[in-house]
């Protein structure tokens, strides 16, 4: 995921975490929050009951990954937080990349095209 879209601050994530929506998921939740700037912004979490810091930091990359593939189709002007949950270190692939895309769609930021 390039830097431009990603969610850096512990504030930033704190604040879409307090005062976003959120849409759960066996294997992750997605907390949304709309933006002023009309940009898209992106933050992946894991905590320590995912597992240890190799399956943190792997779930990541898998999360980041499935985001590379919907950026052109999420809507702008969004701030969004993904947080992992425990079952998704068993997870395939495609089972977090289409449980990301169900998440998408309920929430409302997929484009239609």
């Amino acid at each position: 995921m390039k830097h431009k879209f990603r969610l850096t601050r512990s504030t930033d994530f704190k604040r879409v975490r307090r005062f976003g929506k959120s849409y759960a998921h066996p294997l992750v939740v997605l907390v949304t929050q709309h933006n002023e700037n009309g940009e898209l912004h992106i933050g992946v979490t894991a905590s320590r009951t995912v597992g240890g810091a190799v399956q943190r930091n792997r779930v990541r990359r898998q999360i980041k990954a499935c985001f590379d593939e919907f950026l052109p189709d999420i809507r702008r002007g969004w701030e969004l937080v993904i947080v992992a949950r425990q079952p998704i270190v068993r997870a395939e692939y495609c089972e977090i990349r289409s449980g990301i895309a169900r998440l998408l769609e309920q929430a409302g930021l997929m484009v239609e095209r």
